[in-house]
């Protein structure tokens, strides 16, 4: 009596990985969510103003009972520029100072020019 062995051959085949519609969705959602936040990040460096142009500024440093007034009257002296107030609202707006109060070591650009 022989004996017949059989060796089983067994073939295993790669599955292939495929997405739902909600898996394409989430991936395509986090690519827009991705490019949108590279573009803030990239965006949040810029600066633009209306003016064309560089505006000369120097940076002055707010000694202790000093006011936004005298800041301003000294910037007039040098500037050539005679009015105190515009100058005021001019250093307000440069930087984005809400009221005129201003604080001992502060530091604020005032235009030169």
């Amino acid at each position: 009596m022989s004996t017949i062995t059989f060796t089983p051959q067994v073939s295993y085949s790669a599955r292939q990985v495929r997405l739902t519609r909600r898996g394409r969705l989430v991936v395509f959602g986090f690519g827009v969510l991705l490019a949108f936040a590279l573009g803030v990040w990239f965006a949040a460096g810029s600066v633009a103003t209306q003016d064309a142009g560089v505006e000369q500024v120097e940076v002055v440093t707010v000694a202790p009972g000093e006011t936004l007034w005298d800041i301003a009257a000294d910037a007039t002296a040098v500037t050539g520029e005679g009015d105190v107030g515009a100058m005021v609202e001019r250093i307000q707006e440069m930087n984005s100072l809400d009221s005129s109060m201003v604080l001992a070591g502060q530091t604020l650009r005032i235009p030169t020019d």
